[in-house]
């Protein structure tokens, strides 16, 4: 348990409510539990985020974050053409993903339970996503790779939507039976096959 005399920040606070997570789970995991892990009053937690579902949201938004850091990275690296570019970027977010789903089950559920809610974090991290995306797109558009007709925002989106059994969190139970990776692969030759111009 944490010294109460230490100073209380946000960053203590959605430390310890990850391991509350941890520990309870999604359903079971309260801010009372929290702030009996940081030896104070559920009040003073209440101080940092005004409700349950804040800090819940705050969490996943942190966890979200680390996982997906490598992501922009890929978008950036103009040493590979777009289509490989973009197939590197689905890679790493489907291994990240199920990774993180086996790894870090309690803050994966946590994440699939707001992405049921239909919360404005889950809205955000498709945005994201489909931004990064954009960007690739947009680069294979524009050096001649992908098709000059394609609008990169609305092609983007419709990747992220082919590709969805792949990172969307309802379909984690299928990321670890045989075949998945391939089959991963063999979408992504259709839709680099459609982007590619004539």
């Amino acid at each position: 348990m944490a010294p109460t005399s230490d100073v209380l920040t946000a960053d203590r606070i959605l430390e310890a409510t990850e391991e509350v997570l941890r520990r309870h789970g999604p359903a079971k995991a309260t801010v009372v539990d929290v702030a009996r892990a940081l030896g104070v009053s559920h009040g003073s937690v209440y101080r940092h985020f005004r409700t349950k579902t804040a800090l819940r949201e705050a969490v996943a938004q942190r966890w979200l974050d680390r996982t997906h850091q490598g992501l922009a990275g890929i978008v950036a690296d103009g040493d590979l053409a777009p289509a490989e570019r973009l197939r590197t970027w689905f890679r790493a977010l489907f291994e990240t993903k199920r990774r993180r789903s086996v790894d870090d089950p309690e803050l994966f559920a946590t994440f699939g339970v707001l992405a049921e809610e239909n919360s404005a974090i889950v809205d955000r991290h498709v945005a994201d996503l489909t931004g990064q995306l954009t960007e690739i797109v947009r680069a294979g558009v524009s050096g001649g790779g992908f098709r000059p007709s394609l609008d990169p925002e609305a092609t983007a989106a419709a990747l992220l939507d082919a590709t969805s059994r792949f990172h969307a969190p309802y379909h984690a139970r299928e990321w670890q039976r045989p075949g998945t990776g391939e089959r991963l692969e063999t979408l992504l030759d259709l839709l680099v096959a459609g982007l590619r111009a004539s």
